[in-house]
């Protein structure tokens, strides 16, 4: 292979991608738009360096700079989140989830959470599904049981299942979080069978340090751990907040050295950017995200589609999720959208299994509102983005013929809001090269 045309083509590919993304309607919900002090953070020199153990006591010379950002990060997350303590260096919301697991249990402990399929994410799997809380940690779990009408976790059957089962470590959290999870009414009931508490914030850390979705650590959980660039619109990195400084020293050691040895210092200063712009701009975000995803939840439903929750007003985060088995399956529309320039994922539904249905293909597919809404889209914008959607789910519409309506209608939304930024392009290539 020819070095350089390799080096061009890289090149060439992230122009492109740019270039293709500024057309589309990013609907994932998992993913955001920093801002470009972020990005600037991103591309620091801290990235080129090393800092392993905490701040003032590293294990590495020239961090006078580097150990006052990260204190910084620390202060503005306990700040935003009104922790007692705050970690900020595992590197993704996984790790954040495996520093948790390292600090309060041992291999062949329990650990209670929900399912895959009712929402679980893959970091609390069991062993046989690969999942870091089985595979990596070697937990076994017990699953919290799920009310498929309310989609939440069954209160009354769970208080039942932690007195049964007695896990060391009840985790809350969820990569389909419709709804508030019940922590007030299951906390308690944990701690006195002797639990650690937990909660994976990871898609809704923005919602909660905007205030607009709940506030576990003042609910009754010990740690909440999180991703930081989903509602949170920061880097892509992880952190660990803790209820009182005393548990802050026992996730601090499972962090370091256990599951980080450098932490990506570029992105430790990128987060601290980031949860800056959220104190200044955070309420106000969380809150259009939570309009915005109720408005697409109403009008994907008045096209005729099957949107989950809506006896409960669709939903009270980022997200929707949509069973689309009147029509088809989740992965073919997946693919059928992404051509029409919508991009979503395909997602497993909590009855998909006894239907046989796997996440190959399953019934449902799920939509965020984070990135869209970070653009300036409102309301009124929901209903012309569910329009799009029903002409190729519904209406059977050859997604070409709504590509050019989509980039036509993409080309209004390409500025970023809820930062010091503000009007700054979102998708811009930049070139830092000297040619």
């Amino acid at each position: 292979m020819d070095p350089k045309k390799s080096f061009d083509k890289t090149l060439s590919l992230l122009k492109q991608h740019h270039n293709w993304t500024k057309n589309t309607i990013n609907l994932i919900a998992s993913e955001n738009v920093p801002s470009p002090a972020v990005k600037e953070a991103l591309v620091s020199d801290f990235g080129n360096r090393y800092a392993e153990g905490a701040p003032k006591e590293r294990l590495y010379a020239g961090c006078e700079f580097i150990d006052e950002v990260e204190l910084l990060a620390m202060d503005l997350a306990k700040e935003v989140y009104g922790a007692g303590g705050a970690n900020v260096q595992p590197v993704s919301g996984v790790l954040s989830n495996l520093a948790t697991y390292t600090a309060f249990t041992d291999p062949g402990d329990t650990l209670m959470c929900l399912p895959i399929a009712c929402g679980g994410h893959i970091s609390m799997g069991k062993k046989e599904f690969g999942g870091t809380a089985g595979a990596v940690h070697g937990l076994n779990i017990e699953y919290l049981p799920f009310d498929e009408e309310a989609m939440n976790i069954d209160v009354e059957k769970s208080k039942e299942k932690i007195r049964e089962v007695e896990p060391e470590l009840l985790l809350f959290g969820a990569s389909v979080f419709l709804f508030p999870h019940p922590v007030e009414e299951l906390a308690q009931v944990a701690k006195n069978h002797g639990a650690k508490v937990a909660y994976d914030a990871a898609h809704v850390a923005g919602l909660i340090g905007g205030n607009h979705f709940q506030d576990p650590l003042s609910e009754g959980v010990d740690v909440m751990d999180c991703s930081t660039h989903k509602t949170l619109p920061g880097p892509q990195h992880g952190m660990v907040l803790t209820a009182d400084e005393e548990l802050k020293s026992e996730i601090d050691n499972a962090v370091f050295p256990g599951v980080v040895s450098n932490h990506h210092l570029h992105s430790v200063a990128a987060l601290a950017i980031a949860l800056a712009e959220h104190l200044e701009f955070g309420e106000a975000y969380a809150e259009q995200i939570i309009k915005n995803s109720k408005a697409l939840g109403k009008a994907l439903d008045e096209k005729g589609l099957d949107v989950v929750g809506s006896h409960k007003g669709y939903t009270s985060s980022h997200i929707v999720l949509v069973d689309v088995t009147d029509y088809g399956l989740g992965g073919d529309f997946e693919r059928k959208l992404e051509s029409g320039n919508i991009i979503l994922n395909r997602n497993l539904l909590p009855w998909d299994v006894r239907e046989n249905r796997h996440y190959d293909n399953p019934g449902g597919i799920r939509l965020g509102v984070s990135e869209v809404t970070r653009l300036g889209m409102e309301e009124k914008d929901m209903e012309r983005i569910a329009d799009y959607i029903s002409r190729i789910i519904v209406e059977e519409e050859d997604p070409e013929n709504v590509k050019s309506e989509v980039e036509e209608f993409a080309d209004n939304y390409s500025t970023l809001n809820y930062c010091f930024d503000s009007g700054a392009e979102a998708y811009d290539y930049i070139n830092i090269r000297s040619s």
